[in-house]
């Protein structure tokens, strides 16, 4: 089938995160009404799912004629189930144009006055109180997504300018109708991919920020070692065929030109001159945290791009049941809403994130460990030793918010519960898949400000910051306007908050 229409990934993050607004003008509102008009014909006098039948397992039970518009209020209000906190925003958001896209590819027979009132209440920043459990992630996010359908018929309560409303009040308000029911739109809302797929796509945008911010941190890492940088060499790293390894080495590459703190292997060891030495003082080999930054972060490079790769071609799919093709003139029973596809990736984006965690962790500990790195005091302590601390209690918080990660890595793809009277015997947990890695998201975050707090503190320690390349230097300066050079003890907890905000909204787009 070819593409109806297509959104981009970017065009994506300009509306969440820009600000920019969905044009009505540039949707293909003639196929959906196309659809739309196929599907009232085709309907008259047939069986299909959901139009005049029951819902999952009371597939088998044919409903009256007269009762055909209440079946679909029903499933509405009878899967608002939701329980837990209401997902932020932006999340919704995502959400709401992940659900737009499925509606856009002019498969789900809905009317049109569905997909301009989503778009209405996307860019009127009118967001749905939406639980963050209740999905199974089989028959899509049928519990999340009857949330959001209960708020565009004016029944439950939305966020708006930052507050808590009926949905009726904010709809008039904005001079907009609550949508009125026309033949399945009901189960079109509620069936589908599209909060899991939301979840995943603002993960996407922090967690390729976040592995551009841990590709600096290797390379200041390296640079406060003063290693040698063959490590990121294009002769060493071209010879293994992995096309991540090679782009975090050419990364760090470009980060580290203009450096005066790395060293030239050619220089130091393989000049003569070393033949009656016996014992290196400077590590012929840094330790694996930061020798081996382009091994380990190019396989999470990978990993975050093929993530990419699915959640855009989720984003452009008609992720419903069943599927109204006007081409061919049928309408197909599948399934189209099971959510293996952002389970899947969702798991392992979440594991890659953990062992970004992890490697932060590892290197805050050689930047802490005097024994083990050599040229830096106890925990970055410029006090007096004993009386003053240092950085040590910031090291108890990241080592625990990383502990916390490697519990939480355990797959969700591998944990299905059947439920729905079997009818649902094999389920995703995408949802669940999706909401532990924003965790694991935001707890990266938290040990990357730490860890950024003790590079600057450690570029001090040393008296190296007109030595870094100009990047480094740029972002240790930057740092340090937020967490200043210290020598006697202090809170740091604002701090590293203000930190891991720094962190989230100046990427480096090192693309």
């Amino acid at each position: 089938m070819p593409q109806i229409f297509t959104i981009s990934l970017k065009s994506i993050e300009d509306c969440l995160f820009n600000g920019t607004r969905i044009d009505l003008a540039e949707l293909p509102m003639d196929k959906v009404q196309e659809c739309y008009d196929f599907l009232k014909d085709f309907a008259a006098k047939k069986i299909i799912y959901g139009i005049n039948t029951g819902f999952g397992p009371m597939a088998q039970w044919r409903v009256d004629d007269k009762y055909l518009t209440d079946l679909q209020y029903n499933i509405i209000r009878s899967h608002s189930t939701g329980a837990g906190e209401p997902l932020p925003d932006i999340y919704v958001k995502a959400s709401m144009i992940a659900r737009l896209g499925t509606f856009l590819q002019a498969r789900s027979g809905v009317h049109p006055d569905l997909v301009r009132l989503l778009v209405e209440m996307i860019n009127r920043g009118i967001y749905p109180f939406i639980p963050q459990h209740g999905s199974v992630g089989a028959s899509g996010d049928l519990v999340q997504l009857a949330h959001m359908a209960l708020c565009m018929i004016g029944e439950g309560k939305v966020h708006y300018h930052g507050e808590w409303r009926p949905s009726a009040e904010v709809l008039a308000e904005n001079g907009l109708e609550p949508f009125r029911i026309h033949i399945r739109e009901g189960l079109s809302i509620s069936n589908g991919t599209s909060f899991m797929t939301g979840i995943g796509l603002v993960n996407q945008h922090y967690a390729d920020i976040l592995l551009d911010w841990a590709t600096l941190a290797s390379v200041m890492m390296n640079e406060i070692a003063s290693s040698f940088d063959d490590l990121m060499s294009e002769e060493l790293n071209e010879v293994r065929r992995h096309e991540g390894q090679q782009i975090i080495a050419a990364r760090m590459r470009r980060l580290a030109e203009g450096s005066r703190c790395l060293e030239k292997r050619e220089h130091e060891l393989y000049d003569s001159g070393h033949e009656g030495t016996r014992t290196f003082n400077h590590k012929v080999q840094a330790y694996y945290s930061l020798r081996c930054s382009p091994q380990i972060l190019g396989p999470i490079y990978e990993t975050y791009a093929n993530a990419s790769r699915v959640l855009e071609e989720e984003v452009n799919s008609a992720c419903d049941n069943p599927i109204v093709d006007p081409v061919s003139k049928n309408v197909y029973h599948g399934g189209n809403f099971h959510g293996d596809y952002i389970s899947l990736e969702e798991d392992k984006v979440k594991i890659a994130t953990v062992r970004l965690a992890m490697t932060a962790e590892r290197q805050l500990n050689y930047l802490f460990h005097d024994r083990i790195n050599g040229i830096l005091p106890p925990f970055l302590n410029m006090g007096t030793l004993g009386l003053n601390y240092g950085m040590q209690a910031c090291q108890f918080t990241a080592t625990s918010t990383t502990a916390e990660c490697q519990t939480l890595a355990m797959p969700n793809y591998v944990h299905s519960i059947p439920n729905n009277n079997d009818n649902q015997d094999i389920v995703s947990m995408g949802t669940n898949s999706a909401l532990l890695t924003k965790r694991v998201i935001d707890n990266a975050y938290q040990v990357f400000s730490i860890h950024f707090i003790a590079l600057a503190q450690a570029v001090d320690c040393l008296s190296i910051a007109d030595k870094l390349a100009p990047t480094s230097k740029k972002i240790y300066s930057e740092i340090r306007d937020i967490a200043p050079k210290f020598v006697e003890d202090k809170p740091f907890y604002e701090q590293i908050a203000k930190v891991e905000e720094y962190l989230r909204e100046k990427p480096l787009a090192l693309d």
